[in-house]
């Protein structure tokens, strides 16, 4: 944990901009993000029926276009 203690006549902005400047410097903020944004892997078989139930739609689409019934933007 960062600690910061105030200094005699400190004003409460100098106090809080130093203990930005070492949360930044201990490497906790970029930790935090990783962690925050840290998608899981699907697994195998999850992601092969992803790319399957595209691959039906992409076909679908162009078999409509090609009869006809769908509309090219």
């Amino acid at each position: 944990m960062t600690e910061v203690k105030r200094r005699k006549s400190e004003t409460f902005e100098s106090l809080l901009r130093r203990f930005n400047k070492r949360i930044i410097q201990s490497g906790k903020i970029l930790q935090a993000k990783k962690i925050r944004f840290l998608e899981k892997q699907p697994n195998k078989n999850l992601s092969k029926k992803l790319a399957l139930r595209r691959k039906q739609i992409r076909e679908q689409k162009e078999y409509l276009k090609k009869i006809g019934k769908l509309i090219e933007e």
